[in-house]
């Protein structure tokens, strides 16, 4: 409620307010937009994917759980062997960035120890996984500055190009459990080998070679993005052939 002032009339003071509670709505809207944005993608892919038909929520959950596990793993390491960069500002730790990045091959271990512990096709341990996971790191990673950041007065693009990047995420962890999954397959081709085990190494150091090229080409924010969503794209579509390809030729 606002109070009138001395020399203030009762106009005035409802124009005040008309106009804080103009603004509430508005950066609630703006919030509602971006939690739609990051959160609808994950409920329609869980349910279009047949997920749901399987009851498979508790195998999902317990897909998060392994991935708050082998995060926690990543971090006391991190923490350990890895101290803070003390170079120079606006240099580039190239060799302690790609170290750190061989770290996240414990992604790897835990997708695919959550696809051993299912049983099912193949497509059912992939989706399994990778909504878990996906889902985990997104509660995790992204909630919280959701919350706080979209729901703030000044209206901000980063929070949208969250929102963006977490339907990247989400692809990106469907196509690195398919990978996981073909790799570990005791079937598996040797003439798969080779792509396969390419596309492992591009999950994996995905991350350093964005920030190599945000570091190199100095891209913008909606510039990166794109590019991420591009090379996310490329890894998904050569995973999903690759998959195809296996499946039908058993």
């Amino acid at each position: 409620m606002t109070v009138c002032g001395a020399g203030d009339s009762p106009q005035a003071a409802m124009g005040g307010s008309s106009t804080f509670y103009r603004g509430r709505k508005m950066t609630l809207f703006h919030f509602g937009n971006c939690f739609a944005l990051a959160y609808f993608p994950y409920f329609i892919t869980y349910k279009c994917s047949g997920l749901s038909e399987y009851n498979a929520f508790w195998r999902c959950v317990q897909a998060g759980a392994t991935y708050l596990f082998v995060q926690l793993c990543k971090m006391l390491f991190l923490a350990t062997f890895f101290p803070t960069w003390e170079g120079g500002a606006g240099v580039y730790d190239f060799v302690g960035e790609f170290m750190k990045a061989t770290v996240d091959l414990a992604d790897l271990l835990g997708l695919h120890l959550v696809m051993s512990r299912n049983a099912g096709k193949g497509e059912y341990k992939i989706m399994v996984a990778a909504m878990g996971w996906a889902t985990a790191e997104l509660v995790m990673s992204r909630c919280i500055p959701l919350w706080v950041g979209a729901r703030g007065i000044e209206f901000d693009w980063k929070y949208i190009q969250m929102s963006f990047d977490s339907n990247i995420s989400l692809v990106h962890y469907i196509a690195m459990a398919a990978v996981v999954w073909m790799f570990t397959r005791y079937d598996l081709p040797k003439s798969f080998r080779l792509p396969v085990t390419a596309l492992l190494g591009l999950c994996v150091y995905k991350a350093f070679l964005m920030e190599l090229f945000v570091h190199v080409f100095a891209l913008g924010s909606w510039t990166a993005l794109l590019v991420k969503a591009v090379l996310t794209g490329t890894i998904s579509f050569c995973s999903l052939f690759l998959f195809i390809t296996l499946v039908h030729s058993n």
